[in-house]
C-alpha cells in the first residue's frame, strides 16, 4: 500500500510541475514528498526525475512509469466519484420486495422516482416471505408485528381494516348486525400458514371488545384473490388493499359492521443492514413513510427481525 500511496504522490508530482506545489496540494511538507519519491525510485531501481533548483524533468524510465501511475490516480477519482453520485442521487437498480397487493400503492407512493433517469426498479411482488440477502433485496415492505432477527426494521406507519362484502352477497345471506353474527356467515381468509382459524378483535362504539375465532369457507395465500372473490359474492373479508378501498368508494364493495373497528395493522420497511444507506435507499424510504403518513422515519426499538 506504500507503494501506491507513493505512485499517487509521483503523479501529483508531475502534474503540478514542483514538489513544492505537489506539497501544497497534498497537504505535506516538500521534504516528505522527496523522500517518497526517493524511496519510490530506489524501489524501482531507476531515476524517474530530472531535479534542477528550478525545474523538474521526467527521465525515459519517468515518462513510462508516469503513465500508469496517473492512470491509477484518474481510476481511484473516478471510483470516488461514482460512490459520490450513488450516496447523493438514486441511481442504479432498487430492489423491492413487499406483497402483491402492493403493487397499485407503490405505483403512486414511488412516482416521484421517475424523475431520476438513472435509477431502476425492481418489484419483487410476492405474499409469501423471502430471504432479502439471497434476493439482493435493498428494501422488504412487511405488514403485521416483525419477529427479532439481524434485519433492520423502520415503522413505515399503519394500516386500515374494515370488513367487506359484496352488495350481492348480502343481499342474499342478509347483515351482521352484531360481532356474534359472523360465524353464520362465509369468511373468505387470508390467515397465516398453518393456522386453523381467523382471529378477528373487533372494538365496539362504546369501546367494547370482541375477539373471534373464525373458520374460513375460502383461504387464499394472495390477498388480492381474496379481494376478488370478495368482489365476487363468496362471502365477507377484511379489506387491506387499495383495491378494497377503491370498491368500497364506488359501492362494488360494502362495510360491514361498520361500527365495530379492527386494529390496524403496522407496515415496516426492512433492510439488510443498518447505517449508511445509498441515496436510492434513502429517497425510498422517504416516499413510503410520507405516503404511510409518518414524516420521520425512524428505527424502532426491537430494530432486528427475521428475515
Amino acid at each position: 500500500m506504500d507503494q501506491l500511496k507513493r505512485m499517487a504522490i509521483f503523479a501529483e508530482v508531475v502534474a503540478a510541475g514542483s514538489l513544492t506545489a505537489a506539497a501544497r496540494r497534498l497537504g505535506m511538507t516538500p521534504s516528505a514528498v522527496s523522500q517518497h519519491l526517493r524511496q519510490l525510485e530506489q524501489s524501482l531501481g531507476l531515476a524517474l526525475l530530472h531535479r534542477s533548483t528550478r525545474r523538474l524533468a521526467l527521465t525515459e524510465a519517468g515518462e513510462r512509469y508516469h503513465t500508469g501511475c496517473a492512470a491509477m490516480v484518474a481510476a481511484a477519482r473516478s471510483a470516488e466519484q461514482a460512490l459520490a453520485r450513488l450516496r447523493d442521487e438514486p441511481e442504479g437498480e432498487l430492489r423491492l420486495a413487499a406483497p402483491i397487493g402492493f403493487g397499485s400503492l407503490l405505483a403512486t407512493a414511488l412516482a416521484p422516482l421517475r424523475s431520476y433517469p438513472k435509477l431502476r426498479l425492481a418489484l419483487l411482488l410476492d405474499d409469501t416471505v423471502i430471504d432479502l440477502i439471497e434476493s439482493r433485496v435493498d428494501i422488504a415492505l412487511r405488514v403485521g408485528a416483525q419477529p427479532d432477527s439481524t434485519l433492520v426494521a423502520r415503522k413505515l406507519g399503519s394500516m386500515k381494516r374494515q370488513l367487506c362484502a359484496s352488495p350481492a352477497y348480502l343481499a342474499e345471506r342478509g347483515w351482521p348486525v352484531q360481532p356474534q353474527d359472523l360465524p353464520k356467515h362465509d369468511l373468505l381468509g387470508s390467515r397465516p400458514r398453518n393456522a386453523s382459524f381467523e382471529v378477528l378483535e373487533l372494538q365496539g362504539p362504546n369501546g367494547e371488545l370482541q375477539t373471534l375465532r373464525l373458520e374460513s369457507r375460502v383461504h387464499a395465500t394472495q390477498v388480492t384473490a381474496v379481494h376478488a372473490l370478495c368482489v365476487a359474492g363468496w362471502g365477507i373479508s377484511v379489506g387491506v388493499v387499495d383495491e378494497d378501498r377503491k370498491a368500497l368508494a364506488d359501492g362494488r364493495l360494502l362495510p360491514v359492521l361498520p361500527g365495530w373497528q379492527l386494529a390496524d395493522v403496522p407496515v415496516y420497511a426492512v433492510t439488510p443492514r443498518r447505517g449508511e444507506q445509498p441515496a436510492k435507499v434513502r429517497h425510498t424510504l422517504e416516499l413510503l413513510a410520507l405516503y404511510f403518513g409518518q414524516a420521520n422515519v425512524q428505527d424502532e426499538a426491537h430494530t432486528p427481525m427475521t428475515s
